[in-house]
């Protein structure tokens, strides 16, 4: 998407939550984490590539010893149903006996975070929390629910604060929903 489009859509797009309000809703997040797992020394690792925004600024919030890692996970051809992966990046610390904390930016339908916590747990975590910035309310039932929840969306196209729409606008510190028609 070029930027003449990007801003036009960014313009006729309605704000859900403006920046105040994820703030808040970060804070919460973090204090909730800090509450659960200041003495875990859990692993951390943040799902690329919308998680990078909120994993960003959820880390410095909470002030307690971790590991951090990455991993790049998604659903893939014909087997989406049966919520097999692909894996474009595993974790390269190991899970093996570990607290971890998978930091996401939304649960939309959730198959992808199912079967990122059960391949973890496959590979021996201990326990596998699931923090996602933004749960969508979409009235459909997932195979998992988040730990910690920042902020619930309408069931709607959403971007900003770590989701895109088309590669533009991961960066905002708000959140939008596109223009219905």
């Amino acid at each position: 998407m070029d930027g003449k489009k990007a801003r036009k859509l960014l313009a006729e797009a309605e704000l859900i939550h403006p920046e105040a309000v994820v703030q808040a809703a970060l804070d919460r997040l973090a204090g909730e984490v800090r509450q659960d797992l200041a003495e875990k020394k859990p692993l951390v690792l943040c799902v690329m590539t919308g998680g990078v925004i909120f994993c960003g600024q959820l880390l410095p919030k909470l002030e307690f010893p971790l590991d951090f890692d990455y991993l790049h996970a998604t659903r893939y051809g014909p087997e989406t149903q049966g919520g097999k992966i692909s894996w474009r990046m595993a974790p390269w610390t190991s899970v093996k006996g570990r607290s971890v904390l998978v930091v996401d930016d939304i649960l939309d339908e959730g198959i992808t975070l199912a079967a990122v916590k059960e391949s973890l747990i496959r590979l021996g975590a201990e326990e596998v929390r699931l923090a996602v910035f933004a749960d969508k309310l979409n009235g459909k039932q997932k195979p998992i629910a988040a730990d910690y929840v920042g902020l619930t969306v309408p069931d709607r196209f959403v971007f900003g604060f770590g989701m895109d729409v088309d590669g533009a606008w991961r960066n905002l510190p708000a959140i939008y929903a596109m223009k219905e028609d």
